[in-house]
């Protein structure tokens, strides 16, 4: 599932600053990176079902490396997928996600987007 018009889409932020604010919303990159490219995904667990949901903000660095401090990250897209044990995660429209997964996935990147415009004014 993407979620387009978040005001993400094609923003670029310095990674400290996407590190600090999407971590304060447990957007984390841990090993989702390369030199180029780097994703934020928030792990979602359905207690009831056993299911297992990704928000993933992914990006790419328009200057620097991703390892570095100082890199600007242009923000692709945000997906959100359904973890299939040991395939991976699926990101396809046709994937069914509960609607409070959804809803609240929608929630994080409305504040984040808001965050994000507000501390590079």
């Amino acid at each position: 599932m993407r979620f387009e018009g978040t005001g993400l889409d094609d923003k670029v932020y310095d990674i400290s600053l996407l590190r600090k604010v999407l971590g304060e919303y447990q957007l984390l990159s841990r090993e989702q990176w390369d030199y180029e490219r780097i994703s934020f995904d928030r792990k979602f667990e359905q207690l009831d079902t056993k299911e297992v949901f990704y928000l993933r903000v992914q990006g790419y660095a328009v200057e620097g490396n991703v390892d570095s401090n100082h890199a600007k990250i242009k923000l692709l897209t945000p997906i959100l997928g359904k973890h299939y044990y040991p395939h991976g995660v699926e990101y396809g429209d046709d994937e069914v996600i509960p609607n409070n997964v959804v809803e609240k996935s929608k929630s994080i990147l409305e504040v984040v987007s808001k965050q994000l415009a507000e501390a590079v004014k």
